[in-house]
This record gives structure tokens, C-alpha cells and sequence, in this order.
């Protein structure tokens, strides 16, 4: 293989182990028998695991990225619900490497991980704020979407402990709750209000957003 071959050969390979157990107890010397490799050669492209990790991280961070992108065409509940299922399509693919990321593994805390890790934050705050059509946000927007990001992260986190909720129901509950904090803004600024009130303009009865408010119907009465 030619050097930047191998190198991509490295990184699925690291990627994939680090998909299936906690980094941390990958070694370098597994990563080279998978790729059929000796260990001396691992090192020849990358300097130790830390490099190969971040290396593993990044492309990984990029395919996760990708899966907020969704065409704003449609109800955005609908459009919410399908990014959800991608996002909750990673975090079943890659659950020990996702939860060592978040909790703390191997390079976690260096700036190049952290980096990723914001890089990752940011595309999907992008990613909700064209989604809402909105290009110069408010301050209380930009809470309500990065504390869904937020609450997105958690929530996968402490599914993948027991995976004891269907993951379809918390796909549609996470979709419900960037509604319901945008309600409770709402109620505190008339901005916010204009905002939930074009978005909720475009929302059929049988789509999550509907499906919310007859839910919310039924407790009240």
C-alpha cells in the first residue's frame, strides 16, 4: 500500500476496535494484527496511539457531523426526527469509543480532541439554526439550541448503559424537547414567540410536533 493508503487502513481499523471497546483498552498491538501489520510498522505512520486516536476521532467526528445535515425541505419535526435517527445510528455503531469520548479516555483533554469535539457541537448548532431558518440568533435561540445539543449527548450516554428506553421512543422524545424548550422561551420572549409560531405554522397534525401537542392535550384534560 502507498503511505496515505495505509494510513486510511489504520484509521478504519483503529476506529473500529475503538467502535467496539473503550480505547483505552485497545493496544497498538492488537490495531497492527487486525490490520496484519506488525507493530513496528503502526508506529511507522503514526508516532503512538494518542496520534492514531485523535487520527480515528476525526474521522469519526466528521461522519457524525454529516448526519445533522438533512435537506430543509418538509415539517421540521420531521426533518428533526430524521437527524435523530442518524445521530442515534452513530452512537449504536460506535457506543464504547462514544461514551469513552465523552466521559474521558485516551486523549480526551488534549486540545486537538477537544477541538473535535466543539467542531462536532458547532456543526450541529449550525446545522438546527438553518433548520429553523434563522442566519442571526438570538441569545435565548442560542441557548435553546445548544442546550438540546446538550441534552442530545446526555441522553445517548445514558441509553448506552442499559439501552433500557427503545431508542425509537427517545429519537421522537429528543425531537419533542427542542419543541418544548422552544416553548418555554417563547413564553418569556416575544421574539422566541414569533419564532415557535412560524414554525409550528408549517407543522401537519400527524407529524412529532403534532403528535406533542395532542399528547399534552390528553394530560390536561
Amino acid at each position: 500500500m502507498g503511505v496515505e493508503e495505509r494510513r486510511q487502513q489504520l484509521i478504519g481499523v483503529a476506529l473500529e476496535l475503538f467502535s467496539r471497546r473503550s480505547p483505552d483498552e485497545v493496544s497498538i498491538d492488537e490495531i497492527a494484527s487486525a490490520a496484519g501489520i506488525s507493530r513496528p510498522l503502526v508506529y511507522h505512520y503514526f508516532p503512538g496511539k494518542l496520534s492514531l486516536y485523535e487520527a480515528a476521532l476525526r474521522r469519526a467526528a466528521d461522519d457524525l457531523a454529516e448526519r445533522f445535515v438533512e435537506p430543509r425541505q418538509g415539517p421540521l419535526g420531521s426533518r428533526l426526527l430524521r437527524v435523530m435517527r442518524r445521530f442515534f445510528d452513530f452512537v449504536d455503531d460506535h457506543g464504547p469509543g462514544f461514551s469513552a469520548l465523552m466521559r474521558g479516555g485516551p486523549a480526551v483533554g488534549s486540545s486537538t480532541t477537544n477541538a473535535l469535539i466543539d467542531s462536532v457541537r458547532q456543526a450541529a448548532y449550525v446545522q438546527i439554526l438553518a433548520h429553523l431558518d434563522v442566519t442571526d440568533p438570538p441569545a435565548r435561540l442560542e441557548l435553546v439550541v445548544r442546550s438540546w445539543i446538550s441534552l442530545a449527548e446526555s441522553t445517548a450516554l445514558i441509553w448506552l448503559d442499559g439501552r433500557l428506553i427503545p431508542r425509537a421512543e427517545l429519537e421522537k422524545q429528543l425531537v419533542h424537547d427542542l419543541a418544548a424548550l422552544l416553548v418555554v422561551s417563547a413564553a418569556y420572549d416575544e421574539e422566541m414567540s414569533a419564532l415557535l409560531r412560524r414554525v409550528l405554522a408549517g407543522e401537519p397534525a400527524d407529524g412529532p410536533f403534532g403528535d406533542l401537542v395532542g399528547r399534552i392535550v390528553a394530560l390536561a384534560s
